[in-house]
């Protein structure tokens, strides 16, 4: 019989869109001993975790919790307890999460409508409206930050035309989350999925979610509690009941509200670190925090640039965590990838889809966004580049980066 030994992971700098490196306070929380899911001092944690998470949600909604499982399993929580069979859903499509967005809707018996552009482009906001117009669909899913190819669309004023519409709008807020602003009342968002293992620092395992009272109306109309754990009031005759038992979020509203209704077992030691990581989030302070992402990607950009490389996502959409740099004509981008990860220990990612072995994809994002990753990143990429007899301008990279750390003129914690 085999002998394992102990778990001993070597240590990495992830520099990629994620995951990112986890806070050490939110490691030495996952080791807090579990409670029982229904212990009051447990459910106060509960209570606490969904406060904060309405903060960084940017929203007054009651309901903001998050759903057990990857990223993933928020959108398809979301998806499935507002789609309902032949439900017209619009997707702007302008990377690889928009046609996930797609496939969910799809298998939940929507009737898809999809816009697409170039990736590396967004919609004209205006666009996406006058689509909406036309195809009068029952929901509008969309991405607010495309990390397949470090994009940002704009939804300020596709969010007001939503509510003029009467259609509801579902945001992919994974990959924004904690890293930039998500207004979702401001923007007039009804629902917005986030996740844990970008910006919030947080190992990848839980989906914070929130959604205001248009999406609780539909999900309350398809409400079926399962049998075993129902009331007589529970009991009765549902036209379209939602198809999935673990999304169901009315189900999940009576877990987290008040009935304490026992729908599943709470994932702990995930709750602890997500309690931890939005609590960190505020404690840094949204302003600051957005501050900091920006602040970290202008010193890679112009360490990137110094040495000779080409930005794929130098536009004004850029989204401030994600960095695209051009594999240069020649070269084995994945030979690359892995002297860095092999000789320094550091991870950044490649892409997909059309963008695959064009660009590589540098990660600014919670905890891994610091002045001594940036730095260090540069550093052997410069190393890596110069073993591959690529030309690039040997030293130029952290002069540029460190000109931009010596004359800051905002406060960042770095």
């Amino acid at each position: 019989m085999s002998t394992f030994h102990e778990i001993n992971t070597p240590l990495r700098t992830i520099m990629t869109p994620g995951p990112v490196e986890v806070d050490p306070r939110v490691l030495r929380a996952m080791s807090t001993p579990i409670l029982g899911q229904f212990d009051p001092a447990f459910t106060q944690l509960m209570n606490e975790t969904m406060e904060m998470l309405r903060d960084v949600f940017q929203t007054k909604n009651q309901w903001a919790f998050p759903i057990d499982g990857t990223s993933r399993s928020g959108l398809e929580a979301v998806l499935c307890s507002v789609i309902k069979q032949g439900d017209k859903v619009l997707i702007p499509i302008y990377g690889r999460f928009g046609h996930l967005l797609t496939e969910i809707a799809e298998r939940n018996g929507a009737e898809i409508h999809i816009i697409e552009c170039e990736w590396g482009e967004v919609f004209e906001q205006e666009v996406i409206i006058e689509e909406m117009k036309r195809v009068k669909p029952d929901v509008l899913a969309i991405v607010h930050g495309e990390t397949s190819t470090g994009c940002m669309q704009p939804l300020d004023q596709i969010g007001p035309a939503c509510r003029e519409l009467d259609v509801l709008c579902i945001v992919d807020a994974v990959a924004t989350i904690g890293g930039t602003d998500v207004k979702v009342d401001e923007w007039q968002l009804d629902a917005v999925i986030g996740g844990t293992q970008k910006c919030l620092s947080v190992p990848s395992g839980m989906a914070p979610i929130t959604y205001n009272a248009r999406v609780e109306q539909v999900v309350a109309a398809r409400k079926k509690v399962e049998r075993g754990i129902s009331t007589e009031a529970d009991q009765k005759d549902v036209l379209n009941p939602i198809r999935s038992n673990y999304f169901d979020l009315s189900q999940l509203q009576d877990y987290w509200g008040p009935r304490r209704l026992n729908h599943h077992t709470e994932a702990t030691s995930m709750l602890y670190a997500l309690r931890e990581g939005v609590r960190i989030v505020l404690q840094e302070g949204l302003e600051e925090r957005f501050a900091r992402h920006r602040f970290h990607e202008k010193a890679l950009i112009e360490g990137v640039k110094a040495m000779g490389l080409e930005l794929f996502n130098d536009v004004p959409w850029k989204l401030p965590m994600v960095t695209c740099v051009k594999i240069p004509d020649g070269v084995d981008g994945e030979s690359v990838r892995m002297m860095l990860l092999h000789q320094f220990g550091i991870e950044i990612a490649s892409s997909f889809g059309p963008l695959h072995g064009k660009i590589w994809r540098i990660g600014t994002m919670g905890y891994s966004c610091r002045k001594e990753n940036i730095l260090f990143v540069l550093a052997a990429l410069e190393a890596v580049l110069l073993r591959h007899q690529v030309k690039v301008q040997a030293g130029n990279a952290l002069q540029a980066a460190l000109n931009v750390y010596e004359s800051k003129n905002i406060v960042v914690k770095s």
